[in-house]
């Protein structure tokens, strides 16, 4: 793809899609969501996924999940175009540290949210890769690697 092509530009240039910076906006406003979550109502809940081989006190792991979920989600929505790439990276990882909980539900056949069936917990594994996409995608992460890569040759 040459340099004049509007994909390329937009990645050079660092611009965000309308649908992306809904993206960003949709996946910070639900982080935000869940964060509060963790916080209040849904603590109990929470709970069922923190994996009992981890040495902290499941409240302590929710409460504090909950605060990163609270701050990736807000600085997703207010993060100025030159760190979203990294707030990419960041939240995809925060999505990688939890998937083990997403596991130890599945595993140890916890009820919570809905997810009462191992078809459903199971379910519910696969669309963590989809949060991981999705945070690379709307940030513009995963661009601005392909963009480096290409730099780099």
């Amino acid at each position: 793809m040459d340099s004049k092509s509007p994909r390329s530009a937009e990645s050079l240039q660092g611009r965000s899609s309308p649908l992306r910076t809904g993206g960003r906006f949709l996946l910070g406003g639900f982080l935000a969501t869940a964060g509060i979550g963790h916080l209040t109502s849904l603590r109990q809940e929470f709970q069922a996924q923190v994996p009992p081989w981890i040495p902290l006190d499941p409240d302590f792991v929710i409460v504090a999940s909950g605060v990163v979920e609270v701050g990736l989600g807000a600085v997703l929505l207010l993060a100025p175009r030159a760190l979203r790439p990294a707030l990419g990276w960041a939240t995809a990882a925060f999505f990688v540290a939890v998937f083990p909980g997403n596991v130890a539900q599945y595993l140890t056949r916890r009820d919570a949210f809905g997810l009462n069936s191992d078809e459903a917990r199971l379910v519910r594994l696969f669309f963590q890769p989809v949060l991981v996409a999705w945070a690379l995608w709307a940030t513009g992460a995963w661009n601005a690697w392909r963009t480096s890569l290409r730099a780099n040759r």
